[in-house]
Order: C-alpha cells, then sequence, then structure tokens
C-alpha cells in the first residue's frame, strides 16, 4: 500500500514540475492562446467584463480525459 503512495505522489510532483516549467515558458510556447480561442465569450459593457471560456474548458476537460484514461490503463 505505502509503495503504490510513494509512486502516486513522486508523479504528481514530476506533474508539477512540468506545469511550473510550462508556465514560466508560456509566453514563448502556442498554449499562450490558451484562454482566448474561438468559442470563448467575452462580454463588455462599460467597466463590466464577463468572461465565459467554453472552448477552453472543453478542450482542457478533453486533453485531461485523454491523460487520465492513458494513466488508468491496465
Amino acid at each position: 500500500m505505502l509503495p503504490a503512495i510513494g509512486k502516486l505522489l513522486i508523479a504528481a510532483g514530476v506533474m508539477l514540475i512540468v506545469v511550473g516549467i510550462l508556465l514560466l515558458f508560456s509566453d514563448r510556447l502556442p498554449l499562450s492562446r490558451l484562454g482566448r480561442l474561438p468559442g470563448d465569450i467575452v462580454y463588455k459593457r462599460g467597466n463590466f467584463t464577463a468572461y465565459f471560456p467554453l472552448a477552453t474548458s472543453i478542450l482542457l476537460s478533453l486533453l485531461l480525459t485523454l491523460i487520465l484514461w492513458f494513466f488508468n490503463r491496465r
């Protein structure tokens, strides 16, 4: 039981490091368009702005689903 938890913690740590590196260099990567995709809704009226990232949330959901499906295959 404990070795499995240890492996899970190591995998989570590696994933956090990768995400941190991606965030550091995000201005140079194509991921910088994430959040401004066609399909994301921005409503501006005066000093009020409402932002609904529909396309971004669908894309991230699909990506995370594929990653989790790949790691849960046995």
